[in-house]
């Protein structure tokens, strides 16, 4: 049992994680802090949150339980506001997306307290954002990985672990450089074809009529491009190194396609497509 879980940033990830806790009944109390005093106040009034914080220092006093879902450059002052008002036996853990930044920031601001953090991603989402987005099946059947480094407090990672099992996640373990790598590749690449598809199509004159036209593969795949701007800017620029060398790559493959293209090469196109099929259903079933 959870007796104070302190969650910063009480949005779609961390409003889910307590809900999903609260339905658990694993967690006694929720304390949620955001910047912004009207989500604060919805994340009250729709009973995510047990008590309001005004402060991230108030939010963490004597909490056992501290989960960040903090846009990735926000971390660093989080943890700094946080760092002289943790209990001894705390444990925290965070749910961002690029795991390298989050680390090494944490080790440097929390000191003797390091140990007792566990850095993690839950694997899920929506195109929405907000406590309304919130809703406590969220993590049900989804996947959620730990990078615990060398310090990693074993009892701390049990925890941790326990806790996401409790919310309906499958928990897997990862190095960090591993789990930046894969979802660059997996989640950060698309995102960024999303926006970067969207944004070309909005920039034409006759954008309405093309998009009144578009089918629901489009619309699958578009529809990442209505996630937080924010935090997916964050993720570029903390996981970049990893996206800097999948956008090369992918560029080398959208210059193979044009040229096959361009000279009419209908066995290169053909080959490239028939690749991807394979992959892609001997991997999925829909």
């Amino acid at each position: 049992m959870i007796k104070r879980l302190a969650i910063i940033g009480v949005g779609l990830i961390g409003g889910s994680l307590a809900l999903a806790l609260k339905k658990a009944g694993v967690v006694a109390e929720v304390v949620g802090y955001s910047r912004t005093k009207s989500v604060r106040d919805e994340a009250l009034a729709l009973g995510i949150i047990d008590r309001v914080a005004t402060s991230v220092a108030d939010a963490v006093e004597n909490a056992d339980m501290v989960f960040l879902a903090v846009p990735m450059a926000a971390m660093e002052t989080v943890l700094a506001e946080m760092t002289d008002h943790l209990s001894d036996t705390v444990i925290i853990t965070d749910g961002g997306s690029a795991k390298a930044q989050v680390v090494d920031v944490a080790r440097k601001i929390l000191g003797d307290k390091f140990n007792q953090f566990v850095p993690g991603h839950p694997i899920a989402g929506t195109e929405k954002s907000g406590p309304s987005a919130a809703f406590a099946e969220l993590y049900q059947n989804h996947r959620v990985v730990l990078t615990p480094v060398t310090e990693t407090n074993i009892d701390a990672l049990e925890h941790v672990k326990k806790m996401w099992q409790s919310t309906g996640a499958e928990v897997f373990e990862m190095n960090i450089e591993h789990h930046d790598d894969v979802l660059a590749a997996t989640s950060h690449l698309p995102h960024i074809l999303a926006f970067n598809l969207v944004g070309m199509l909005a920039e034409r004159d006759d954008c309405d009529e093309v998009l009144r036209y578009a089918a629901g593969g489009f619309k699958d795949f578009s529809r990442i491009a209505s996630g937080d701007a924010v935090m997916w800017r964050d993720i570029c620029l903390t996981n970049k190194d990893a996206i800097l060398e999948l956008l090369e790559q992918y560029q080398n493959g959208l210059t193979q396609l044009q040229q096959a293209i361009e000279k009419q090469d209908g066995e290169t196109l053909k080959t490239v497509f028939e690749r991807a099929k394979q992959a892609r259903d001997t991997r999925f079933k829909d």
